[in-house]
């Protein structure tokens, strides 16, 4: 059975409305959405996918990143 393992998840608003999302610890893992919801479970569905071309090309599932996301301020 495979072992569980949480990713981080990054979600953006898209200019062209809707949303964006990137799974740092996934180097080329990203999706889409209308929504939140929607784009929070497509995430899902594109880390599994990305997993399972990693286990058929023999390679090791990533462990999480550390992520840290912050605000630094500037003059604008």
């Amino acid at each position: 059975m495979a072992q569980r393992r949480e990713y981080t998840v990054v979600v953006h608003s898209a200019e062209e409305g809707g949303y964006w999302a990137e799974v740092p610890s996934l180097s080329g893992c990203f999706t889409q959405g209308e929504t939140l919801e929607e784009t929070l479970a497509s995430a899902k569905e594109a880390i599994e996918s990305h997993l399972e071309a990693l286990r058929r090309e023999g390679q090791a599932v990533p462990k999480e990143d550390v992520v840290v996301v912050g605000k630094v301020g500037v003059a604008a």
